[in-house]
């Protein structure tokens, strides 16, 4: 892997991320396909509306399809068709989801499948080998995550934990290899919760051990917009300028840009297709609830301006009826009309970068989209 950063405006920056399976543009917006399947969207369309990197799940892939299905047909790149990029997050987040049904040690994990029932024991170790499997381009150590709020000190330990964790992982991947023709890199997960300290120490340990790049995880959890934001900015303040930085599992547009803003460059949410499917349209001017009555007979596009499949071919007042009728068609072509809106904003994001007015840009597009929401709502 290589990255270079190509213009930084202000802490704003664009680069590129060369892998074995291809170039990743930062930022960049990865959709969420978690059992090797973004919902509603298939891997044709993927490509199409400019999509570098997806992301996948590895709780889930490793308790389906499995990991003897995974190795044998050569990893998930094949499995699912998919010749671009990768990411795997390390099932830490789902696990910490299942809190009546897990056990957290020093060893590892131990948690009943949401799926069966069935009980399973992961140690750092066992989460690099199940990525090994899986292959994907980037991969993540297995971290706790705490719920919000919690005490310092349940923080604390917990961040402690993490970085043990973290240290085991990178020992184990550097004893290991990829079983594929290509390479794999591991990142680094800073935890820490609200706390600068905390999140200090987790940043200055991960980098003494020298990652391919560092997430910032343990946010969107509860605790308040500005806090994250603040904390956010601490990390990319703290973290090398040579590697890639991801925010995990965030956000809405308003919160990749002000991300962004701060210098992150790799985002993952299912807002995206979560929120198409609940009939929730983002454009330009704002969020379009497709299912209001005023689009009954509205023969306009969802976005006038948008040149995406659902815009080209489409009226609200087809879209409406397809949400009001059940129809499966209408998940589907919201999905994509998101995740094109998504790319478009990064694509929008990097070239305001490279102009140097990424702040100017930001708040034209936020101030525009925080008037439309009113009209639309």
């Amino acid at each position: 892997m290589r990255f270079d950063v190509i213009n930084i405006d202000r802490k704003a920056r664009t680069g590129e991320i060369y892998t074995d399976h291809g170039l990743v543009k930062t930022p960049a917006f990865m959709p969420v396909a978690t059992q090797g399947s973004v919902k509603c969207v298939n891997q044709d369309v993927l490509k199409e509306i400019g999509t570098d990197i997806i992301l996948s799940n590895t709780y889930h892939l490793y308790l389906r399809p499995g990991v003897q299905v995974l190795h044998k047909v050569g990893g998930l790149h094949k499995f699912m068709n998919w010749d671009k990029p990768i990411l795997t997050d390390s099932g830490g987040f789902q696990i910490y989801s299942l809190s009546e049904y897990r056990k957290v040690s020093e060893e590892g994990v131990q948690f009943r499948s949401h799926i069966d029932g069935s009980l399973h024991n992961l140690t750092p170790e066992d989460i690099i080998d199940i990525q090994r499997v899986i292959g994907a381009d980037f991969i993540m150590v297995l971290d706790e995550c705490v719920e919000y709020p919690s005490e310092k000190e349940k923080i604390k330990n917990s961040n402690d934990l993490s970085m043990r964790w973290a240290e085991r992982c990178l020992k184990k991947f550097q004893t290991s290899s990829s079983l594929y023709d290509y390479e794999q890199n591991l990142f680094g997960i800073v935890q820490g919760g609200i706390y600068k300290d905390l999140r200090i120490e987790s940043a200055s340990f991960l980098m003494n051990l020298n990652f391919s790049g560092y997430a910032i995880g343990g946010l969107a959890v509860g605790e308040p917009i500005e806090k994250m934001y603040e904390i956010v900015e601490l990390c990319t303040d703290v973290l090398p300028t040579d590697k890639p930085r991801y925010l995990m599992g965030v956000g809405t547009p308003e919160n990749l840009l002000e991300a962004i803003e701060r210098g992150v460059d790799l985002f993952d949410c299912v807002l995206p297709t979560r929120n198409g499917r609940n009939g929730s349209f983002f454009t330009k001017n704002g969020i379009i609830t497709i299912t209001n009555a005023r689009y009954r007979f509205d023969t306009m596009p969802v976005d006038e301006k948008c040149q995406c499949y659902t815009c080209r071919n489409y009226s609200r007042a087809y879209l409406r009826h397809l949400f009001m009728s059940k129809e499966i068609l209408g998940l589907e072509l919201a999905s994509i009309h998101n995740l094109y809106y998504y790319q478009w904003l990064m694509n929008n994001a990097r070239n305001a970068i490279m102009q140097n007015r990424f702040d100017a840009w930001k708040k034209e597009i936020l101030n525009k989209t925080i008037q439309e929401i009113s009209v639309y709502s």
